[in-house]
């Protein structure tokens, strides 16, 4: 989405307004500014009010792509009374190696999505879907330039359910079932399938390619994530634990939480030898099995 200012009269005659802009629109314009280095971490972000007024919109909107942002990783503070920030690149040099993830995950999914094959399809088990929504923002981009040109686009994610008590993310001191913590990972779970889902269904209005986008919730907190790509690909990695504090609700809490955009990501595929090979075929075997006995509908509510 491009913000142009508002047009003035011309001839004599004032021009149509804009339509107004929805709130994932200023979310997908703002993650774009972010991206691209035009607000940068650290940077803080315009007040709610001049937002709203720069996109026309109210500032329930604002606030609503403000935290879209914020369950991608993108912004902090967002609750606050002060403006948002632009979060730390948590790829960045002070986030040391250890912490970046595989380099070919973005590359294999973005060979993935431009495959010249009449079905794409990948499918998802994890906890968020941050990383793959954040994975897959450079072959959207591709496409939306038109470098990319799929003829159809599926994609099954798996995903906790939010009836269940969580492994993790948990509160160290334990506590009642749903607490803030389980709260702020289940916000975070239908936000962020949310978006995955908005960007991905925009391709057909825009490019006319067929895309569907399934989510299944698993009764279990899964240990591991794991990505198909193709039926012929699988990128794999453990979710290491780890002790860590957050504010929550203006609350210091400690928790025991898992960051899987830092995870190492682990590739197998066909033609990578027997052991890849097998990988991959239970791997698909294992996601179809889980999607089509144990998981149930998945509501991406809020």
């Amino acid at each position: 989405m491009v913000v142009e200012p508002e047009h003035a009269p011309v001839n004599g005659r004032e021009r149509p307004q804009r339509p107004q802009a929805t709130h994932r629109e200023v979310a997908d314009e703002l993650r774009a500014r972010i991206r691209s280095g035009r607000l940068r971490p650290g940077q803080r972000m315009p007040t709610q009010a001049q937002l709203a007024e720069e996109f026309g919109v109210e500032r329930g909107a604002v606030r609503q792509a403000l935290r879209i942002l914020q369950s991608e990783r993108l912004l902090t503070n967002v609750s606050k009374g002060s403006p948002a920030t632009v979060a730390p690149d948590p790829y960045g040099p002070q986030s040391g190696p250890e912490a970046r993830p595989m380099p070919a995950v973005d590359e294999k999914l973005r060979r993935a999505v431009g495959v010249p094959a009449e079905h794409v399809e990948i499918d998802a088990l994890c906890l968020t879907s941050v990383s793959l929504t954040l994975a897959l923002g450079e072959p959207l981009s591709q496409i939306h330039a038109g470098r990319l040109k799929p003829a159809k686009v599926d994609v099954r994610v798996l995903l906790p359910s939010g009836d269940i008590d969580l492994a993790f993310p948990v509160a160290v001191s334990g506590g009642a079932a749903g607490g803030p913590v389980h709260e702020r990972w289940l916000a975070m779970r239908n936000a962020q399938g949310q978006v995955l889902r908005h960007n991905l269904l925009s391709l057909r209005a825009t490019h006319g390619i067929d895309v569907r986008v399934s989510f299944r919730a698993l009764p279990f907190t899964p240990p591991v994530k794991l990505y198909v790509l193709n039926g012929s690909e699988a990128l794999f990695a453990y979710y290491t634990l780890g002790r860590r504090e957050q504010e929550i609700d203006h609350e210091q809490l400690e928790m025991y939480d898992a960051e899987g955009i830092r995870s190492t990501l682990f590739a197998f595929e066909q033609g990578g030898g027997l052991r890849d090979g097998v990988f991959v075929k239970q791997s698909r075997l294992w996601f179809d099995a889980l999607w089509g006995t144990i998981s149930s509908e998945l509501v991406l509510a809020g």
